[in-house]
């Protein structure tokens, strides 16, 4: 249920889906941005050994990471943005969410933060660093899937997605998972390009980014929809980077 839904890969579908095994893939998600972090991780590397320019290497290592995705949480993003800005009636909102077409509110939102997340990522390429950089920010914001999955987050409606995962983590799971991905980014003060203080400060910025923006859901929507999701993922990803590139 992980790598099938937050990825492309070609994963057999399970074969029953409960609260367990939907805590479980919510848990499993830094593990599917690992692998999304490869395939990024290696579009970087050769950017470099051709000597693309950084923000053309950026991009394309963002594209890679939609096109695994099957630009499932930029969709979301998009959908959230739109929900949160259309009305403060909290069922006209999760019915503007759930149609398929973006409004121009979800469009500028999607355009402003593929601007920063490609921005950042280039001056992140630029300093040599790369490689680190697309590794921490993806596995980082993962992590905000099982912090949003606990029993202090309800969903905001009784079907789909958000209600599935909602709650299914365990509160000491979902910090062991945070904790143990806080503490080896300290690893990536290894790459000279980046300070040392650079890896946990970028991870902690992203996770408080994405809280807020939870909290907001959680107050207009009553409760995390599989678009707010990935619209924490999304942002969570952009204030990673956006650190790294100091």
């Amino acid at each position: 249920m992980a790598f099938g839904t937050l990825t492309a890969l070609p994963v057999p579908a399970p074969t029953a889906i409960d609260r367990r095994v939907a805590g479980t893939a919510m848990t499993a998600a830094p593990l599917a941005g690992l692998a999304l972090a490869a395939a990024a991780g290696i579009v970087v590397w050769v950017g470099g050994l051709i000597q693309l320019p950084s923000f053309v290497v950026a991009a394309l290592a963002l594209a890679t990471v939609a096109l695994t995705t099957r630009g499932l949480h930029l969709d979301g993003l998009a959908d959230t943005a739109d929900g949160l800005s259309a009305s403060y009636d909290r069922g006209r909102a999760l019915d503007i969410m759930r149609r398929g077409d973006a409004g121009p509110t979800g469009v500028a939102t999607l355009v402003l933060t593929l601007l920063i997340q490609t921005g950042a990522l280039a001056g992140v390429v630029a300093a040599g660093a790369g490689v680190t950089g697309i590794v921490v920010a993806l596995v980082a914001s993962r992590v905000v899937l099982p912090l949003c999955c606990t029993r202090f987050v309800p969903s905001a409606r009784p079907e789909g997605l958000g209600a599935a995962v909602a709650g299914a983590v365990p509160v000491p799971v979902a910090a062991a998972v945070a904790l143990t991905v806080a503490a080896l980014s300290v690893l990536a003060g290894f790459d000279p390009a980046i300070a040392w203080w650079q890896g946990p400060a970028a991870v902690l910025a992203g996770w408080c980014v994405a809280g807020a923006l939870l909290g907001r859901c959680v107050r207009r929507l009553g409760g995390i929809t599989g678009d707010v999701l990935g619209a924490c993922v999304e942002t969570a990803l952009a204030a990673t980077l956006a650190i790294l590139s100091i």
